[in-house]
């Protein structure tokens, strides 16, 4: 075994940390890396937190953290964060709330810049998780960067949903006609001590009254700077874990998961192959034509497809 495996599987901090940082940056060695990693990977249970900025995304993974430690497993936890535009970084770097785990071995914390991708996830997160899962981590927590409706990406990538919502956060309709609360398998209604908390509550529950659930999404409470709520969210977490491994949903939200990031990749592939080929003069010739009206968009698209992909020219 290659001697940085050996280390990542032993979950050594400046490995794991080596590693993200080449896959952030689009080291030669990424791919290869990611190959040696990936028959170590698939153990990991991933839950996603989403919600509105000043929810308290941060504060209830430090709640999470202590709690999943206290019942004896490991975690890791990966931050996407606004992308400073000086440095191309995360802006608020590791989490100033989480520093107190920041001495113990089973516990590892790392922020990423989202880098204008608007789905609320770094293009690198899945890769990132990846890393965790081949250290052997029990449990990560992926924390989206908190930008509304866009942040529907992270179904694509955890087992479980948490979306954090708190009172006053604006009309809960609006956030449910925006599709994001599709995606939760669990709310978390967080600063429940502020006023309109149950109300926030009442609200989502009659809307999930509108649908028909195989596994309806529970409510928790939490105040999560004070630690209040944590152990009934982490139960409620178990409990929908349960539930996917019971119906079999378990095996098939994974396999979905597969199926769109090699979709992903096949997309972000041929895109950057389009470009490559619309540098061409004869594509600029093409384009003079439409915007001479000499010829339509969709004529064009074809001709380049049919060129592209089976090497015909009309």
């Amino acid at each position: 075994m290659d001697g940085w495996l050996r280390l990542l599987k032993q979950k050594d901090k400046r490995t794991i940390a080596r590693l993200i940082t080449k896959i952030e940056d689009g080291s030669p060695e990424k791919n290869q890396l990611l190959e040696k990693i990936f028959p170590e990977t698939g153990k990991t249970f991933l839950i996603g937190l989403t919600g509105p900025p000043g929810a308290g995304k941060s504060s209830l993974i430090d709640g999470l953290i202590t709690k999943i430690r206290q019942v004896g497993l490991s975690v890791g936890v990966i931050a996407v964060d606004p992308t400073s535009p000086f440095t191309g970084g995360a802006m608020l770097g590791d989490r100033v709330r989480m520093t107190k785990h920041a001495l113990d071995t089973d516990v590892f914390i790392r922020s990423m810049g989202s880098r204008g991708n608007v789905g609320g996830l770094s293009r690198s997160t899945r890769e990132a998780v990846r890393v965790l899962d081949a250290a052997g981590f029990d449990v990560v927590l992926i924390e989206t960067v908190g930008v509304g409706q866009a942040e529907l990406e992270i179904m694509h990538l955890a087992d479980t949903v948490l979306l954090v919502l708190n009172p006053g956060a604006g009309d809960i309709v609006q956030v449910f006609k925006a599709g994001i609360m599709e995606i939760a398998d669990l709310f978390v209604v967080n600063k429940a001590d502020l006023s309109g908390a149950n109300r926030l509550v009442t609200e989502i529950e009659e809307l999930l009254d509108l649908q028909q659930w195989e596994w309806r999404p529970p409510i928790v409470q939490t105040i999560a700077s004070l630690n209040q709520g944590i152990s009934e969210c982490w139960s409620q977490i178990i409990k929908h874990r349960q539930h996917l491994e019971e119906t079999g949903e378990w095996v098939k939200r994974r396999q979905n998961h597969l199926r769109q990031e090699v979709l992903e990749l096949l997309e972000d592939s041929f895109y950057q192959f389009l470009k490559q080929e619309m540098k061409k003069p004869e594509f600029e010739a093409e384009l003079e034509q439409v915007a001479l009206r000499r010829k339509v968009p969709h004529q064009v698209a074809r001709i380049w497809l049919n060129r592209i992909l089976f090497g015909k020219k009309e």
